[in-house]
């Protein structure tokens, strides 16, 4: 299945990830912040860890890009969200036991970014708000079906289907 229940593990992956990166990239203005659906408790998730690392001097970013450069990942532009930088592994031969094993997207982000801004609101606003978090897990499933469990179908689907929903929460949570 595309969509899984929700996995208390999902913290725990994130958390081993978190501690290998702030390892790595010794900055004194880094925060790295878990988001995406695996980061709302009780709700259904693709197994796919989502983060965003935040900076907050502009200099940073090549601080930042250096130590995951040095942990395998290259980046990959911003991929047409401006603000969002995003990183990808190099190495999927399994070398490393943590960053090789557990499926996760990092991005990284100024802390003024607007694209940040939205990731924390609809986090936040998902995790206290449990008729939004069931009505966007029936939506996910619901879109899963129709893609026939396709990860490159189901990511195009939401993308058009899920827009009007996710800028409905932002609009909300950002009050």
């Amino acid at each position: 299945m595309l969509i899984q229940a929700y996995q208390r593990s999902w913290e725990h992956d994130f958390q081993q990830i978190k501690e290998i990166l702030e390892e790595n990239i010794p900055i004194d203005d880094l925060t790295i912040e878990h988001v995406g659906s695996t980061s709302i408790q009780g709700l259904a998730a693709k197994p796919i860890i989502d983060m965003d690392i935040v900076y907050e001097k502009p200099e940073s970013f090549q601080e930042i890009k250096r130590g995951l450069e040095a942990l395998d990942y290259y980046h990959n532009g911003d991929q047409g969200i401006v603000g969002r930088e995003v990183f990808k592994r190099k190495k999927k031969d399994g070398n490393h036991a943590i960053l090789d094993a557990i499926k996760h997207h990092l991005y990284v982000c100024h802390i003024g970014s607007e694209e940040l801004r939205k990731h924390l609101i609809f986090r936040d606003y998902l995790r206290e708000n449990q008729p939004a978090r069931e009505a966007y897990e029936r939506f996910k499933y619901e879109i899963a079906e129709i893609a026939n469990q396709d990860r490159k179908a189901y990511a195009k689907l939401k993308e058009i289907k899920a827009r009007s929903f996710v800028e409905s929460v932002i609009t909300k949570g950002g009050r």
